[in-house]
């Protein structure tokens, strides 16, 4: 996690996704990776189907906030993936989302969405205690994406947030879950 604090003081623009993945290395999948040893875990094909949730967290959050990153000098959108779809900083800059940068942002999401869906089989592989809140974070992250997609893409204008009716039927369905033997967890 220090090295990714490090790199935040002198990368602010990444060349491929594998670049933008390899900071959340350092960001993100540290995180889960102690979460789940500190649970007892500590398998590769746990700490695999972990790094893609926490990957994929990471990145929802930073599809969230392209604005507010840029006004701090960084671009975590690949740059190989804005010039193909013709977006620039000056694109940013002028906080106006063109049809080029909503291209770009559903690209991405769409890359999310699938990072967490390779990681939802992890939630059947833990007890469920963990399980309850890795179904929540899961959750949680995809209702950003969604957020993303009722804004259609646009984050250069107002920032994407989950709408607190939302919230509220995540933290009821965690709660409940831990209460509720009963309960399917996964995708819905």
């Amino acid at each position: 996690m220090l090295t990714a604090f490090r790199q935040d003081q002198v990368i602010t623009r990444y060349g491929t996704m594998q670049e933008v993945l390899e900071y959340c290395r350092y960001s993100a999948n540290p995180v889960g990776r102690l979460v789940l040893y500190a649970c007892g875990y500590c398998d590769e094909e746990r700490f695999r189907l972990s790094d893609a949730t926490c990957s994929a967290l990471q990145l929802a959050n930073l599809w969230q906030d392209v604005r507010v990153d840029f006004a701090k000098d960084r671009v975590y959108l690949p740059q190989d993936d804005m010039r193909r779809f013709g977006v620039s900083d000056e694109t940013i800059a002028a906080g106006v989302a063109t049809t080029g940068f909503r291209a770009l942002l559903d690209y991405e999401v769409d890359f999310a969405r699938r990072l967490f869906e390779e990681g939802l089989p992890l939630i059947g592989m833990v007890g469920k205690e963990l399980a309850v809140d890795l179904d929540l974070f899961s959750r949680g992250g995809l209702a950003i994406l969604r957020a993303i997609e009722r804004q259609d893409y646009d984050v250069l204008s107002a920032r994407p947030a989950i709408a607190k009716r939302t919230k509220m039927a995540l933290a009821l369905r965690a709660v409940s879950g831990k209460f509720l033997p009963f309960l399917r967890l996964g995708p819905r």
